[in-house]
C-alpha cells in the first residue's frame, strides 16, 4: 500500500515528510495506487508546467473527479492552445471588469451582521456570486447549489458520481446557454466552449475561491489595516501563497524525460506542489508567516509562486477569483471586522481549506444595517 493509507488521512503530512527526506534535492517518490514522483523546486515547476507535449493532463488526479474530468482541464496539446485562446478574451482583467457591479451588489446583499463563520459565509457568498455572474440569477440558483454541495463534503464524497445532479445541472446550463443573460459569463461560453467548459469553470471556481476567501477574512480580522485599499492586492496574494487552494497538481509523463536532474520514465504520475513551493525557506523569508508586505519588498521568485499553476495552463479564472476577493474587501470598508476564534490550520481535500471554523464578528455600518444584508445561520441546500 505504500503511502496510500497516509495519503487518505493526512496528505500534507506525507508531502512535508517527503520534502524533509528529499534534502538537499527537492524531489521524492510516493507509492500511492501507482508510483508518483513529486517535486517542488522552481526548475521542477517550469519543466512540468512548461512542457505541455511531454506532461499531459489525461491520466492525472483531476481525471478522478466528476467535476473536473471534462473541458479544457482535460484537453492536451495540440488541441489545448486553440481552445484556450478562444476562451482567454472573456477572462481578461478588462473583460471581467464588467462583472464588478454584479459582484458588488451580490456581496453587499449577503454581508453578515454580528457573529459568523468565515468558512460557511464564504461558501454562501461565492455560490451567490457564481449564480449572478455565470447565470444572471438574482439569487443563488437552487440547481447550482445542490450540484456544488458534495464538493464541501469530506473525501471521497466529491469523487462519487452523481448522475441525477449532473443531469439537472446540464439542463440548467443548456437553458442559460440557449438564451444567455446579457452581461453574464454564459454569453462567453455560448460563443466559445459551451456546456462542458462552463460546467468545469463553475466547479473549479467554487471551493477554491471560497476557502481562500475564508482565510483572507480570518487574517484581515486580525490585521484591520488590510482593509486599506492599498493593501488589498498584497493581502490576497499572500493568502494565495500561504494557502494555495490547489495544494498539489498532477501530470502524466508521455515519454522518458529528465527534469531538474530527476529521470522520469514515460507513464509516470508526476506531481508538483504549490503548497511545498510556497513554504520553501530557500524561496521565501519566514515562509509560514502571513506577511503581505513581502510582495512589496521583494520580487516573486520565478516559477516559485504558482497558486494558479503557471505557463499556458495557468488557471483561466485567476482574475475572476482575485476580483471577487477584492470586491469583498471593498464591501467591508467602513466596518469593524473582529476575530473571535478559530483554527487556521490547513486541511487538504480536493482543495485546501481551514481545518475548523473561523469565527468572526462584523459590525453594522454606522448608519444602520444595509438594505438587503442577511444574517447567516442556515446551511445552503446541498451543503454538508
Amino acid at each position: 500500500m505504500g503511502h496510500l493509507g497516509q495519503w487518505g488521512i493526512n496528505p500534507l503530512g506525507v508531502l512535508e515528510a517527503g520534502a524533509q527526506a528529499a534534502t538537499p534535492g527537492k524531489a521524492f517518490e510516493l507509492r500511492l495506487w501507482r508510483r508518483a514522483l513529486v517535486g517542488y523546486s522552481p526548475a521542477w515547476n517550469r519543466g512540468v508546467l512548461g512542457d505541455l507535449e511531454t506532461f499531459r493532463s489525461r491520466g492525472g488526479l483531476s481525471e478522478l473527479s466528476p467535476y473536473l474530468n471534462a473541458g479544457i482541464v482535460q484537453t492536451d496539446a495540440p488541441e489545448h492552445r486553440p481552445q484556450r485562446n478562444a476562451l482567454n478574451p472573456g477572462f481578461t482583467k478588462s473583460a471581467l471588469g464588467d462583472l464588478r457591479a454584479s459582484m458588488q451588489t451580490t456581496v453587499e446583499r449577503h454581508l453578515p451582521v454580528g457573529d459568523f463563520d468565515a468558512v460557511h459565509w464564504s461558501s454562501t457568498v461565492v455560490r451567490a456570486v457564481l449564480s449572478a455572474t455565470f447565470l444572471g440569477a438574482p439569487t443563488t440558483d437552487p440547481v447550482l447549489d445542490r450540484w456544488l454541495g458534495p464538493m464541501e463534503q469530506p473525501l471521497p464524497m466529491p469523487f462519487l458520481p452523481r448522475p441525477w445532479r449532473f443531469r439537472a445541472m446540464d439542463a440548467r446550463l443548456r437553458e442559460a446557454l440557449g438564451d444567455p443573460p446579457p452581461g453574464s459569463l454564459a454569453e462567453t461560453f455560448a460563443a466559445h466552449g459551451g456546456l462542458p467548459e462552463m460546467r468545469v469553470a463553475l466547479a473549479a471556481g467554487y471551493d477554491t475561491t471560497a476557502h481562500t476567501l475564508a482565510w483572507l477574512l480570518g487574517h484581515t480580522a486580525q490585521e484591520p489595516d488590510l482593509l486599506d485599499p492599498s493593501r488589498h492586492d498584497s493581502a490576497i496574494k499572500e493568502t494565495l501563497r500561504l494557502y494555495p487552494a490547489g495544494w498539489t497538481g498532477s501530470r502524466r509523463a508521455a515519454k522518458d524525460v529528465t527534469v531538474d536532474g530527476v529521470d522520469i520514465p514515460g507513464g509516470t504520475l508526476v506531481l508538483y506542489s504549490p503548497y511545498l513551493t510556497h513554504r520553501d525557506p530557500d524561496l521565501w523569508d519566514r515562509p509560514t508567516d502571513f506577511a503581505p508586505e513581502r510582495f512589496a519588498e521583494a520580487p516573486v521568485p520565478p516559477w516559485g509562486y504558482i497558486p494558479f499553476a503557471a505557463g499556458e495552463r495557468t488557471c483561466l479564472g485567476r482574475h475572476y477569483a482575485h476580483l471577487l476577493m477584492a470586491t469583498v474587501l471593498q464591501a467591508l470598508e467602513g466596518r469593524v471586522l473582529r476575530f473571535v476564534d478559530g483554527d487556521f490550520s490547513p486541511r487538504a481535500g480536493v482543495t485546501l481549506r481551514p481545518a475548523g471554523p473561523l469565527n468572526l464578528h462584523l459590525s453594522a455600518p454606522q448608519h444602520g444595517r444595509s438594505e438587503g444584508s442577511v444574517r447567516l445561520g442556515s446551511t445552503p441546500e446541498g451543503a454538508s
